[in-house]
């Protein structure tokens, strides 16, 4: 009862709910809310200090600033959050104007990302840099996926958050990590949108994420092991934090020998064979479910694996070519 009393009491405030209602939209820092709300920074830090110890946001701190949102809605803290959100009228004036404020905020954000990744000549859409067949990669993906009731994901290396978008229907929660805060931000913008509370963001490396083990269902790398110096080293992580009876789904590219696209994106590997991840996954306790290729300019391999000695997912296939 007393936790309870807590969290009402922490957000029977019109400043803490403006605020919980704004981190239902997305991920924001502390100068953003300022700048949404027009109040100082330290007033607001009080009211985010509140909300966070009475467990009705959560924070992740990421460089200089520390990043808010609401906890998993699979949680009696997240439930309770959106519980009680869900009874302020839609319509609500002080409610409507932050809203307002919050989408020219976001688009600042974007902007600023933009011309970060302009200026110095960052190419994120791997996919379109090589020229491969994105459309026919993501119904690759996520055909090997149940259609719903995944539970949590977590994207290593998200990027700009697309993926997390794609899934976001068929997940209870999601998380993306990634080493690049202008990918961040450009993430961050991508998820401020209805429907996509539920998934969120953050900093990290992903040789050592700040994450508690066997924590998820879903564990997906999309074109992430051929930058990693460690491939190994990133699965370990991967398996670490996967629930006992989840999947790692591991998107990459097979075995190439295009030394100039190597070169240009700096990968650290030309591509992935079968033998290699076979091996890969073993040594982190992992085993081989199903594997697709997707075949373009450059094949693109798609293997499912899960905890050695679990059984498959009765809903994989063992193998297909697209």
């Amino acid at each position: 009862m007393e936790t309870l009393l807590t969290a009402l009491r922490a957000a029977a405030e019109p400043t803490r709910l403006r605020l919980l209602a704004l981190a239902a939209g997305g991920q924001f820092c502390v100068m953003e809310f300022a700048e949404i709300l027009g109040q100082s920074q330290p007033r607001l830090s009080r009211h985010l200090r509140l909300l966070g110890e009475a467990g009705l946001l959560e924070r992740a701190r990421e460089g200089a600033n520390t990043w808010f949102t609401l906890p998993p809605a699979e949680s009696d803290a997240g439930s309770l959050v959106r519980s009680l959100l869900a009874r302020i009228p839609e319509n609500d004036e002080a409610l409507a104007a932050d809203r307002r404020h919050a989408a020219r905020v976001l688009a600042e954000r974007a902007r600023a990302a933009s011309e970060a990744f302009q200026r110095t000549g960052a190419d994120w859409d791997e996919m379109r840099a090589l020229n491969l067949a994105a459309a026919d990669v993501e119904r690759a993906l996520l055909d090997l996926l149940p259609p719903a009731a995944i539970g949590r994901m977590l994207d290593i290396g998200t990027g700009t958050g697309a993926l997390l978008e794609r899934l976001a229907p068929r997940v209870s929660s999601a998380l993306g990590v990634d080493a690049s805060r202008t990918m961040l931000a450009l993430a961050r913008t991508r998820l401020a949108k209805p429907g996509l509370d539920h998934c969120s963001v953050r900093h990290a490396d992903m040789y050592r994420l700040p994450l508690a083990d066997a924590g998820f269902d879903l564990v997906v790398l999309q074109m992430v092991l051929h930058y990693a110096e460690d491939p190994s080293g990133v699965l370990a992580e991967a398996a670490r934090v996967l629930r006992p009876g989840g999947r790692v789904v591991v998107v990459d590219l097979a075995p190439h020998a295009d030394t100039a696209v190597t070169t240009r994106l700096a990968h650290r590997w030309p591509g992935f064979s079968d033998a290699a991840m076979l091996e890969t996954f073993a040594q982190n306790g992992l085993s081989i479910h199903a594997a697709q290729t997707v075949r373009g300019p450059l094949d693109v391999r798609i293997w499912s694996a899960g905890h050695a000695g679990l059984p498959a997912p009765a809903d994989l296939a063992m193998e297909a070519t697209r």
